[in-house]
């Protein structure tokens, strides 16, 4: 059983979304990760309500033991299913929320079943990659990004993305280094991307003089991570 003190303690990534949760939400948690997200809105009286999704037997059965050493049953229900399948409109969810898993496996998520995403009101993802993929999808789909932030939790970069029905426009720029991470220019930003450059600038040294289109490919993502890092400037 855990101790009171464990569950309701979050990792810096999952601190970071629960910021961007609004009071009273009704919440579906994908993926739910042993339901520490849902408890902890729950324990800091965030949400009203919380549905943990789960597809895989293991990690439904640790939510629900999770949630019952908790004492919360009558506030967070565990539901075996595939992403969306997971609720119903008679829930009434109005937020979601996907974290911990690629940007692609997301997307595959949120477009199987876009009549039930049109009930909510506000999406909260952390892709642990495929980022640009995933802010396409939603310029494609009828969101728009309402904040980001970028956060550095156990020597990995974590990316939140809060979305909303709406529509928006962007750059290639945009889609690979986020609307409001590019502005911002955070220190976790810079860190980031200075490691990324670090690491492709150190590729291309070691791509052969022939293989041209391979060389200029690279140089290009390069030349892109300098512009954003050493001319654009933050917004005032």
């Amino acid at each position: 059983m855990l101790s009171k003190k464990k569950e309701t303690v979050l990792s810096q990534r999952l601190q970071e979304v629960a910021s961007f949760v609004p009071k009273g939400a009704r919440l579906l948690d994908i993926g739910s990760d042993h339901a520490y997200l849902p408890i902890y809105l729950l324990r800091e009286e965030k949400i009203s309500f919380a549905l943990a999704g789960e597809i895989a037997k293991g990690p439904y059965e640790s939510a629900l033991s999770n949630i019952a050493a908790s004492e919360l049953q009558d506030k967070i229900e565990v539901r075996l299913a595939d992403g969306l399948a997971a609720f119903s409109e008679k829930d009434n969810i109005d937020l979601i929320s996907i974290c911990g898993m690629g940007g692609r496996l997301i997307v595959a998520i949120l477009k199987a079943d876009p009549v039930k995403l049109a009930t909510v009101k506000q999406l909260i993802l952390q892709p642990n990659n495929g980022e640009d993929e995933l802010r396409f999808w939603l310029m494609a789909n009828g969101f728009a990004i309402a904040a980001e932030r970028i956060v550095a939790d156990k020597g990995k970069y974590y990316e939140i993305i809060v979305a909303k029905n709406g529509h928006m426009s962007l750059s290639d720029k945009e889609l690979r280094f986020g609307p409001f991470l590019k502005q911002e220019l955070s220190p976790v930003f810079k860190e980031r991307w200075q490691k990324e450059l670090a690491k492709l600038e150190s590729a291309l040294t070691k791509i052969p003089q022939e293989n041209t289109e391979e060389k200029l490919i690279l140089q290009q993502k390069i030349d892109q991570i300098k512009e954003v890092l050493y001319e654009s400037q933050p917004n005032h």
